[in-house]
């Protein structure tokens, strides 16, 4: 029997340093559209959780002020060029100006069949669950990767240019 083809989810938080209306926020705001428009049309997108922090959507429940992103992407290489290699590194660079710096890991990634569609309490499982026990193939960053049948890649160094 051949393992079922599998895909990258990634969930990645953020707490909010003002209320999403507020002038603070008013550049990361003005940017939501244009960021999820190039996801969408990105090589190796799939999916993404589709809310709107504007109305509070992709709050995590019960926090309004802790924002998420899920998604799901054909491949590692894929997502990371999106994250650090596209017009989305630029909003990342202004990150501190809009979100609190996290005392613990803030974005996870883990493998899921293709056609899965993770919501909200999984994710957020996985998150928790690489805070508590660090990097594993349930659970893992890009720095400390693991491939579809769980083999560590080993320590990747995220450079400036990354």
């Amino acid at each position: 029997m051949t393992a079922p083809a599998m895909q990258l989810a990634q969930l990645n938080v953020a707490r909010l340093l003002a209320p999403i209306d507020s002038p603070q926020l008013a550049g990361f705001v003005a940017r939501l559209d244009e960021i999820n428009a190039l996801a969408e049309r990105s090589p190796g997108f799939v999916w993404r959780f589709e809310g709107d922090a504007r109305e509070g959507s992709t709050s995590a429940p019960g926090d309004d002020a802790l924002i998420v992103n899920l998604s799901v992407w054909e491949s590692s290489e894929a997502l990371f060029d999106y994250v650090y290699r596209s017009a989305h590194k630029s909003v990342m660079t202004r990150r501190r100006e809009w979100f609190a710096k996290a005392a613990d890991m803030h974005m996870v990634l883990w493998w899921v069949p293709a056609g899965h569609r993770p919501d909200i309490a999984e994710a957020m499982a996985r998150l928790d669950e690489l805070n508590a026990k660090g990097p594993s193939p349930a659970a893992f960053s890009f720095r400390e990767a693991f491939d579809v049948s769980g083999r560590p890649l080993g320590r990747r160094v995220l450079t400036t240019a990354d």
